[in-house]
């Protein structure tokens, strides 16, 4: 369940971990999709894009989505640039090792702001259907980029964030550097993302997700470590605490405008 956050996250709310909890099931879908470097499975642990992505729901990841383009290849393989609205995953840009799902928002040369907690784009509102919000507060992270930053309490992301509001606001609008997007979580209120450590470097994205094969309702301390109460829990509760009506479910950005 996703929990109400009266402040900044205090931590990271949408990681995305390589999944180990249904081994035989990775096993068929490597097979099926041929190789990590085309496909790649991952699990969502936390509540940050709730409620596109449900904590415990298992992914594959294309990771061919935002390849670079081949002489030949751009004529056979489905590449394609990095849209408004793509849900993406990527290489935090300070956490080693560590991956993270969000949504873009903007792309580079976009004018972005939030007020009242809704996104505009190059002036414009958009319409953001997607978006829950869970706290009535208004917050720095409401009318981004305008009023006292509140950064993360990692130092390296503090860090990046206020390089980040020093080198790219202007008149009160967060302008998006080349080779760079800015990325939100869809629980908008209970999201860590770069309002907090700053943009997402083009380099850095990994892919796009493009299927829930598995969802399981377990918590987030049993989804990022394959732990003995999680073995336990899945031998119990594996057909009541799946989520059947999420198995195969495909997943889908939504257009921006801007």
């Amino acid at each position: 369940m996703a929990t109400i956050a009266t402040t900044k996250p205090a931590q990271d709310t949408a990681p995305v971990q390589r999944s180990s909890t249904a081994e035989w099931a990775i096993t068929i879908l490597i097979l099926l999709f041929g190789t990590s470097t085309i496909a790649q499975p991952f699990v969502i642990p936390t509540s940050s894009m709730h409620n596109t992505l449900y904590t415990g729901d298992h992914l594959i990841v294309d990771k061919l989505a935002y390849a670079p383009r081949g002489a030949l290849s751009k004529y056979i393989m489905p590449y394609e640039d990095v849209k408004r609205g793509d849900i993406i995953v990527f290489r935090h840009p300070t956490l080693t090792g560590v991956d993270y799902v969000k949504r873009v928002i903007g792309l580079p040369g976009d004018h972005i702001k939030l007020v009242l907690k809704r996104v505009f784009i190059n002036g414009q509102p958009v319409d953001e259907p997607y978006v829950i919000h869970l706290d009535n507060s208004m917050l720095y992270r409401d009318n981004f980029p305008v009023g006292e930053p509140d950064y993360a309490a990692d130092p390296k992301m503090s860090a990046r964030a206020e390089q980040m509001l020093h080198d790219n606001v202007v008149n009160g609008e967060l302008v998006v550097p080349p080779g760079n997007y800015f990325a939100m979580g869809d629980n908008r209120d209970n999201s860590l993302d770069s309002r907090y450590w700053g943009l997402v470097p083009r380099e850095n994205i990994m892919g796009k997700p493009l299927l829930v094969f598995w969802s399981y309702d377990a918590p987030t301390e049993d989804l990022k470590d394959y732990n003995l109460h999680h073995l336990v829990d899945l031998s119990l509760h594996f057909f009541t605490k799946t989520r059947w009506n999420r198995t195969l479910k495909l997943i889908h950005g939504y257009p921006l405008g801007g």
